[in-house]
């Protein structure tokens, strides 16, 4: 069982999944950013896209950081911050692949690439979240950091 290989770990106001690389685990990652949204206080729609923009970045790092190799792991980690009246809910997903050239990535919205099946996971962060950094971690692999400004 997959979930007996996740480790979670909480404090009062981040928690941390570190998933093996899987697909399986995308529906756990969602009920935790959809009520972690909804605590946040984020509406129904906000929920929605926020959830999308989580599931993206989690896939692309399965599939493009890992490569589906299930001995590398993805870490997820919500945050809700400041702790005690939280002003941005920030999520960051981790893999330990051999990183990619984010500036590479084309637009998925040019002609050319309306019909690939892949390529628009960094496009929908972008725009779904109010705040994206992606950048290489120095011990390998990929970290993105998605905001979502609350109010």
């Amino acid at each position: 069982m997959l979930l007996k290989r996740a480790k979670m770990l909480t404090d009062r106001h981040v928690i941390r999944l570190e998933l093996p690389s899987s697909f399986e685990m995308l529906d756990l990652v969602q009920v935790l950013s959809d009520r972690l949204s909804s605590i946040a206080g984020l509406d129904e729609d906000a929920t929605h896209w926020v959830s999308v923009a989580i599931r993206e970045s989690v896939i692309n790092a399965v599939k493009h950081g890992n490569r589906g190799d299930r001995a590398k792991h993805v870490t997820v980690e919500f945050r809700l911050e400041p702790q005690l009246k939280p002003e941005q809910f920030s999520v960051e997903v981790l893999d330990e692949g051999e990183g990619f050239d984010y500036e590479d990535v084309g637009d998925p919205l040019a002609p050319e690439n309306l019909m690939k099946s892949s390529g628009r996971g960094i496009f929908f962060m972008r725009n779904f979240m109010d705040d994206v950094s992606i950048s290489r971690r120095p011990e390998g692999g990929m970290a993105v950091r998605m905001v979502k400004n609350l109010q």
